[in-house]
């Protein structure tokens, strides 16, 4: 029997420029670091180039009380809907996933922009707990890029 998978989506609306967070995502996302650095560490390049599908890149952040690592490769980049896809392939969170994709994405509308966070995992057993808790870290990494830009 399969371990249990799902799909998390939740929306936080910026006042910042969309193109700009979309923009930090696809090719900037080493910048994240400085704007957030009690929350990320790092975030180096392991193989290919920023803002380009198939490159791996590698994440030092803190989640859950503790120091934690994440290798990412850019599953997908869609210009045209200011979407990007990363997919785990290894670090702390394969502990509890067989897979987990992460996908950002900008609906930019004038003045308003929304950003939707996308989390589509399977856990590695039943027992394993949703990844709300990562969730809730990509919309505070949200909110502190926005705060970032807006001053």
């Amino acid at each position: 029997m399969a371990a249990p998978s799902g799909k998390l989506v939740d929306k936080i609306n910026i006042k910042s420029d969309g193109d700009v967070f979309h923009e930090l995502f696809r090719e900037k996302p080493h910048q994240i670091s400085g704007i957030c650095p009690d929350k990320i560490q790092t975030c180096d390049l392991h193989e290919g180039e920023w803002g380009k599908v198939g490159s791996i890149i590698v994440w030092n952040y803190f989640h859950d009380g503790k120091e934690r690592v994440a290798k990412e490769i850019i599953e997908a980049i869609d210009e045209a809907n200011k979407s990007v896809t990363f997919k785990v392939i290894e670090g702390d969170l394969m502990e509890h996933y067989k897979e987990i994709k992460l996908t950002v994405h900008v609906d930019t509308k004038g003045e308003d922009n929304l950003v939707t966070w996308t989390i589509e995992y399977e856990k590695v057993k039943d027992d394993v707990a949703d990844p709300h808790t990562l969730m809730e870290f990509c919309l505070h990494v949200t909110k502190d890029i926005e705060t970032h830009h807006l001053t």
